[in-house]
């Protein structure tokens, strides 16, 4: 039988507590079953077999990128650092044009950590501003939201208890009935036996009735 068809029917307010031996009995054939699939870094031959992947080579490139272990190359965040201002001297530019490129990526540079700094500071200054009550009012929601969720698991936790109780109930309205069906079963079992052992006895004395008469 596989892990898709099997069915547990599980008696546990009605049967009695298993003997020591019948545990270890179990337990024995637990382990058997187990041995036919030690190798725990397969899966279960009941599975599906797993999809193929198709990752896109950006994914694939980062995939490699941990795998090896390289650090990480998100944002440079330089340009947002205070820039030094380039050395030159009054007549540099017609000396050195390359100076001029210096300065314009200096400027440009200054001009990106002015722009980040500027809306910085305005974030900072709504923050302040606005902060508290926008905290507070996620914080309501999120009060209102984990009250739902109690309130839904106190509701899945009163149905579990439900069918619990509907569970023991049924098992305890039908538990003299199963019992005696045991008893019975057990009455009949022994008679079966004690009518093989008669015949047994009658068998034996007609062939030593047999026997004698032919002698």
């Amino acid at each position: 039988m596989t892990s898709l068809n099997a069915v547990h029917d599980s008696l546990p307010y009605i049967d009695a507590e298993p003997s020591a031996a019948e545990r270890a009995a179990a337990e024995s054939l637990i382990t058997a079953e187990l041995g036919l699939h030690s190798d725990t870094t397969q899966p279960h031959p009941s599975l599906p077999p797993f999809p193929d992947r198709h990752f896109s080579p950006l994914i694939e490139a980062e995939l490699l990128r941990v795998e090896t272990k390289q650090p990480l190359k998100a944002i440079d965040l330089s340009r947002y650092e205070a820039q030094e201002p380039p050395t030159t001297s009054p007549d540099s530019d017609e000396k050195d044009p390359a100076s001029l490129v210096r300065w314009r990526d200096a400027l440009q540079k200054a001009y990106t950590s002015y722009t980040y700094l500027s809306g910085r500071q305005t974030n900072l200054a709504l923050l302040e501003q606005f902060g508290k009550n926008s905290w507070l009012i996620g914080n309501a929601q999120l009060e209102d939201v984990l009250r739902g969720l109690e309130r839904e698991l106190a509701e899945r936790k009163a149905e579990i208890d439900y069918v619990i109780i509907e569970r023991k109930n049924a098992q305890e309205g039908v538990g003299g009935e199963i019992r005696g069906l045991e008893e019975g079963w057990k009455r009949g079992v022994g008679r079966v036996l004690e009518t093989e052992v008669a015949v047994e006895q009658v068998r034996r004395e007609i062939l030593e009735r047999r026997r004698q008469g032919a002698q």
